[in-house]
């Protein structure tokens, strides 16, 4: 029986479990198939606090690990499937093993959504990317290209003219998804241009992007579009299809959490007593490691009260 079972890492859930464990509260964190969650796959992180010469994400992620540890956070490498409460225990069943706990914080994540190209994993960290406000200041007076039609498009768009001498978004279709007033805001940007109707078959270089081979959907040919960064805007997926049936998510899939009138940010708790979720699987908006770990503070501090009011 364990006080708090967290279930995924990264930011989020090691800076829950370091608040959980120090509170002197029996934690265990299963950390998924993705132990340090997205930060795992990225290089040079510049804009979390505390690192002014930057710090690898890889190894921010060990340093959060071994920090939790040294206050006893169990920590397995293992994937939650299924998730049921009874008589106000939860049962957490993996493909190992089983935990009770009397309470779980989830923080599992979400992961963007990629064309599915070969070659997006080979240039991942020289020239692809997923997040303009993560790695924008990396192409400083460079070209780059945005994929993708909808809000998340333009506002990565808009943001990577804080650095890049010029942005190219690029969309299968003529049509966007975008909201209008977004759409117009990037094409009154004169640092934006647009590539309609066109499909990305190839990202090319050589040890890092030099161009993207493009289709034309309307005509059917072929080109080679120059440029120095590609960054993918067409979603992202949380991380939560094991709680389907136990927690309401909205239509993406994102954990709904309690906004209470008047608060001025959203809570941790969940419509389920007792289960609490923090990080990128309840926020589809910022989606910044800082962001995380707050949230992951939070849950911990809930879910810390939740089992001191339950005594």
């Amino acid at each position: 029986m364990y006080d708090v079972v967290i279930i995924g890492s990264g930011p989020a859930g090691y800076t829950a479990a370091l608040y959980t464990s120090r509170a002197f509260l029996k934690t265990a964190l299963i950390s998924g198939t993705q132990p340090g969650g997205q930060l795992t796959t990225t290089t040079e992180v510049d804009n979390y606090p505390g690192f002014p010469k930057g710090i690898m994400g890889p190894q921010l992620m060990i340093d959060m690990q071994d920090q939790v540890k040294r206050f006893g956070t169990e920590i397995v490498s293992d994937e939650v499937q299924h998730i049921e409460k009874k008589d106000r225990i939860f049962h957490i069943k993996s493909s190992a093993r089983e935990w009770q706990a009397k309470t779980v914080i989830v923080t599992t994540g979400a992961s963007a959504m990629y064309l599915g190209l070969p070659s997006e994993q080979t240039f991942a960290g020289k020239g692809v990317s997923a997040c303009a406000t993560c790695d924008g200041f990396f192409f400083r007076g460079k070209e780059v290209v945005v994929i993708g039609g909808g809000d998340t498009a333009m506002e990565e768009a808009t943001f990577l003219t804080k650095f890049a001498s010029k942005v190219t978004i690029v969309h299968r279709r003529s049509e966007f998804r975008a909201s209008p007033i977004m759409l117009e805001r990037a094409k009154k940007d004169p640092k934006i241009t647009f590539l309609t109707n066109q499909v990305v078959e190839e990202i090319v270089g050589a040890t890092a992007v030099t161009g993207i081979r493009l289709k034309d959907t309307v005509t059917g040919t072929t080109k080679t579009y120059p440029t120095q960064g590609v960054f993918l805007a067409i979603g992202h997926k949380p991380s939560t299809s094991f709680l389907k049936g136990l927690v309401d998510l909205d239509a993406k899939g994102y954990v709904t959490v309690k906004r209470p009138t008047g608060a001025l940010t959203a809570q941790t708790e969940t419509n389920v007593p007792g289960l609490f979720a923090a990080g990128d699987c309840v926020d589809p908006r910022y989606r910044q490691a800082i962001v995380a770990a707050g949230q992951g503070c939070m849950a911990a501090m809930d879910a810390q009260k939740y089992i001191e009011d339950a005594d």
